[in-house]
């Protein structure tokens, strides 16, 4: 089911903002552990991001499933590159790779959350 209008919304999104993170709620009140544990991640490398609410929109919220082919929530983009999911981006994060992953495609680790 790919809704040509839904994935327009979720490309003008990754193509508007270097980093997204699809998820439960927003980054400064997260809706689920796993969406929480993304906006620490990104938060401690100081890496500024786009948070989007699935939770607002049921047709992004299942849109973003059949976009990425991924069938979880949240769902991390780095210059619309699809990166993972939550298990990804802490495993990435503890090992150090994503501190590299992000340096590689010239994201700064500096700025505040949006």
């Amino acid at each position: 089911m790919s809704d040509p209008v839904v994935f327009g919304e979720i490309k003008a999104n990754l193509e508007a903002n270097d980093v997204v993170l699809f998820m439960k709620g927003t980054p400064v009140f997260p809706q689920c552990g796993f969406s929480n544990t993304v906006v620490q991640v990104l938060t401690y490398l100081g890496v500024q991001f786009k948070g989007v609410n699935v939770l607002e929109n049921e047709d992004i919220r299942n849109g973003i499933k059949d976009f990425s082919d991924w069938p979880t929530i949240p769902q991390l983009y780095v210059k619309g590159e699809f990166v993972g999911g939550c298990d990804i981006i802490r495993e990435m994060f503890e090992n150090g790779e994503l501190r590299e992953y992000f340096a590689g495609k010239e994201i700064s680790m500096e700025a505040a959350v949006e």
